[in-house]
């Protein structure tokens, strides 16, 4: 199976064993619940569905590479304890509690989530020492005398033998008490991920034309060298901040991440391309609806590889506009969620303050268990930040009635703190307008190009993959994209998102107070 539908399993897994009947016990036993092991490659992503899973389903992650545990650390330390039997002291060996289980204990301490997943990553590669204690705690779920507690599901992951020398057979005994997935690359599935990532542009351009070179492993007469998606995710970031800084991606770069010469090359040479076409298109003029008549003819001339990589370029300008829509969305909807608190409150200032603390109690939480995104950490921030805001100008406003020994009443304190989400609603209604003009140019410029034919395919059905432009388009709608998207019947999927779609004043109107 890919990785996404081993996803999927673990998910209903961690549903059923946590389902519980109506004394609250759990329905399925805790030594009938089989630890989950995923054997896959290396960097095929088994950790992130993990922080996937996590955030989702709202528990706490704990996670360890048992690679660099020793027998001490993941058992615990042994200490004498004096015991009596029979009316007789004696010396009894006992052992501290090994790390990993107090850290899950201290994760539900600090967080307050009292169910999760303990993930040990490469369970198959511990030490000799500590090979038989692994064995012991896979079938009972202990570590020395201590329990794994109530409510956390363990999932494992291991690398098959050809990955790593290091790798341990299970004998059948422990394998019949386990769950097994194995896990294969799937260049289609980390596509989804990527686009939803926002991993620049390039990657994913190259992968989608060479995609065999998506996750590559061989031994050569230099040795072993690797390519996985691990490596393709790490590469966008760091080109994201050297472009960013305007400093030069060459091959010295690449191959820090991509450990196959050849693949390293051909991307570079496709990098190199892909800016070429930036520079020689210029996508703001067409995204702006004002493509010169060179552009245009450039375009028509071109081979279907160079218009592919055009779309591409022109996808990633309109997907990162798209993205920071959505986004901010989201951030509208939970600033709202926050004064709907306020608004109902008798002390508006005391509220505010309560409603920030909530905040960064939430980031300090959810960030402790385990389950909390970069996307949610930076979406909990910018309202954290606006309600601060809001306070200032609370605050401010009250300064100022002081001195005029004049009150002020609930009402006209809420509509101050108000006119500051009616700005920030402002800023989303234009950036809607812009980011809508812009998908509409970008439809308008394939169709006088290219017309209906397999490039305007490529283009609604990339739109209709990627989960922000359909969440986008199922908001605020996009008359081009409805059109084609039914003209070109690309799939059953589109006609349920058409249903969907709503006019901009109809989903802004259900964000006005």
């Amino acid at each position: 199976m890919n990785i996404k539908e081993a996803k999927v399993y673990i998910k209903d897994t961690i549903k059923i064993y946590l389902e519980k009947d109506e004394y609250g016990e759990y329905k399925i036993p805790i030594s009938k619940q089989r630890p989950i092991f995923m054997v896959g490659a290396p960097g095929i992503g088994k950790t992130a569905i993990m922080e996937q899973l996590a955030e989702e389903m709202g528990i706490a992650l704990v996670s360890y590479s048992m690679t660099h545990h020793t027998r001490q650390s993941a058992l615990g330390l042994p200490f004498i304890k004096k015991k009596k039997y029979g009316g007789q002291e004696y010396d009894v060996s006992e052992y501290t509690m090994s790390e990993i289980i107090s850290t899950v204990y201290d994760t539900m301490e600090t967080s307050g989530i009292t169910e999760g997943i303990l993930f040990l990553d490469e369970i198959n590669c511990v030490s000799e020492t500590l090979a038989p204690s692994m064995l012991e705690f896979l079938q009972y779920k202990t570590f020395g005398r201590h329990e794994v507690p109530k409510g956390w599901i363990i999932v494992t992951a291991g690398n098959p033998k050809e990955y790593n020398r290091g790798v341990r057979d299970f004998d059948v005994a422990t394998l019949d008490r386990l769950k097994v997935m194995t896990v294969e690359p799937d260049f289609a599935v980390w596509k989804e991920y990527a686009t939803d990532k926002g991993i620049c542009g390039s990657v994913i351009g190259f992968l989608q034309a060479e995609t065999e070179y998506f996750y590559h492993i061989e031994t050569t007469v230099k040795g072993r060298s690797y390519v996985t998606a691990r490596g393709w995710e790490d590469l966008s970031h760091i080109i994201f901040m050297y472009e960013q800084n305007k400093i030069t991606v060459d091959y010295g770069l690449i191959s820090q991440y991509i450990r196959n010469e050849d693949i390293a090359r051909r991307f570079l040479a496709y990098y190199e391309l892909y800016n070429k076409y930036k520079n020689d298109y210029t996508p703001e003029e067409i995204l702006s609806g004002n493509a010169s008549d060179d552009v245009v003819r450039k375009a028509r001339a071109a081979s279907f590889d160079e218009r592919l990589a055009l779309l591409g370029v022109l996808l990633d300008y309109v997907t990162t506009d798209i993205r920071e829509a959505v986004d901010r969305v989201c951030y509208i909807e939970e600033l709202l969620n926050r004064l709907m608190v306020v608004k109902g409150s008798s002390n508006i200032s005391v509220t505010l303050e309560e409603e920030e603390r909530k905040c960064q109690i939430s980031i300090d939480r959810l960030e402790v268990a385990g389950s909390l995104s970069s996307e949610k950490k930076q979406l909990l921030k910018k309202v954290r930040s606006t309600l601060n805001e809001m306070l200032g100008v609370l605050s401010n406003n009250d300064e100022r009635k002081d001195k005029d020994s004049s009150e002020m009443s609930d009402d006209n304190g809420f509509a101050i703190v108000k006119s500051v989400y009616d700005r920030e609603l402002d800023a989303l209604k234009a950036l809607e307008k812009t980011v809508g003009g812009r998908l509409e140019a970008l439809f308008r410029f394939v169709e006088d190009v290219f017309g209906d034919g397999q490039e305007m395919l490529v283009l609604v059905s990339e739109l209709t993959e990627n989960s922000y432009s359909a969440k986008y388009i199922s908001m605020f709608g996009c008359s081009s994209y409805s059109k084609y998207s039914e003209k070109l019947m690309v799939s059953d999927r589109k006609t349920q998102l058409d249903k969907k779609i709503k006019m901009q004043e109809k989903h802004l109107g259900q964000l006005e107070m």
